[in-house]
């Protein structure tokens, strides 16, 4: 019996892998860097279907590069690298990895928030470098959290884990989204308001929107010129969604008092400027790199694409009006 033929473009938990061996031959990208287009064509070529990363951008030239794709597996929730309606015009499933990096991630936006309203890493650095002269009264003074104002720019799953997490901090909780959320509101006593109330009320600003034509540039200079000069911003969500040039001027000029960034507008590298500011704490994409989240959304993507290339409906099918008629 023929067995599908999986590529998969970068090494990921093991447990995903053998998962799909149960299944499929399966060929794993040996190279621990995100892929080239010409690498990526060439392992999609013969493949019935492909576990890709949010670094592949799976369009039109993928899908005539691969004609016989089958099913397209991101290992992601985020799916803005993917072609969806090239790939709905070609009868081709693609899914996602919603729900298992929920909470890994909302307690990344938890550490960035705390990282960089008590200038954790200005800190670190100071102590590090054998300079610090022992205690004084005006040092490193931070911004409170207790009791202050969180607003969520997108209450879906990682919106609605981060607000419900400041429970333990008696926060105003305010929230941006196109649909009520009950949860929220009924826990929380949260209130859905516009992106523009939430800029100009809230001490702490936590990006949750997923990347789309609408949200991109969402935040730019305007929008930071209408926040408090004392709020914080934090993204773990994509880094298109704020202007980053527009940030960089914000924090420099003082606009607003500090940011916590996982994710940034020209991946891998951020905004000249950027990484020089002392009130900017910056990690590198690491927000769902935890055990069980990495093995989880390995484990999902395997799922969705046996799934896929065995003619079955993919648990978590981003594009389901492929399966229709």
């Amino acid at each position: 019996m023929h067995r599908p033929h999986i590529f998969v473009t970068r090494t990921i938990p093991s447990e995903g892998i053998e998962l799909l061996k149960e299944h499929c031959t399966v060929e794993v990208s040996p190279h621990d860097r995100p892929l080239t287009r010409e690498e990526l064509f060439a392992g999609a070529k013969d493949a019935d279907g492909i576990l890709s990363l949010l670094t592949d951008r799976i369009d039109s030239e993928f899908f005539r590069q691969a004609p016989g794709i089958r099913g397209v597996a991101n290992y992601a929730v985020g799916y803005d690298n993917i072609d969806l309606a090239e790939a709905l015009r070609r009868g081709v499933p693609v899914s996602n990895t919603p729900g298992v990096l929920t909470d890994a991630t909302a307690e990344m936006a938890w550490a960035l928030l705390f990282s960089a309203c008590r200038r954790v890493t200005e800190s670190d650095r100071l102590m590090k470098s054998g300079m610090w002269k022992g205690w004084g009264p005006m040092q490193f003074i931070g911004a409170d959290v207790t009791g202050a104002t969180l607003g969520i720019i997108g209450a879906g799953r990682i919106g609605t884990a981060m607000a419900l997490k400041s429970r333990g901090f008696s926060m105003k909780v305010l929230y941006a989204d196109a649909f009520r959320n009950s949860t929220l509101e009924d826990t929380l006593g949260a209130q859905q308001v516009s992106v523009e109330e939430l800029l100009a009320q809230s001490d702490f600003v936590s990006v949750h929107v997923p990347l789309m034509e609408s949200t991109r540039h969402l935040l730019d200079r305007q929008a930071f010129g209408s926040m408090k000069r004392s709020a914080y911003l934090i993204n773990t969500a994509r880094g298109p969604i704020i202007n980053e040039a527009d940030l960089t001027a914000a924090l420099r000029d003082g606009e607003i008092a500090g940011a916590g960034l996982d994710v940034y507008e020209f991946e891998p590298k951020a905004v000249d400027g950027l990484s020089e500011l002392p009130n900017v704490v910056m990690t590198p994409h690491t927000a769902s790199a935890t055990i069980s989240s990495r093995t989880g959304m390995a484990m999902k993507a395997a799922s969705n694409l046996i799934a896929m290339v065995t003619g079955q409906r993919a648990a978590d099918c981003v594009n389901p009006e492929v399966y229709q008629g």
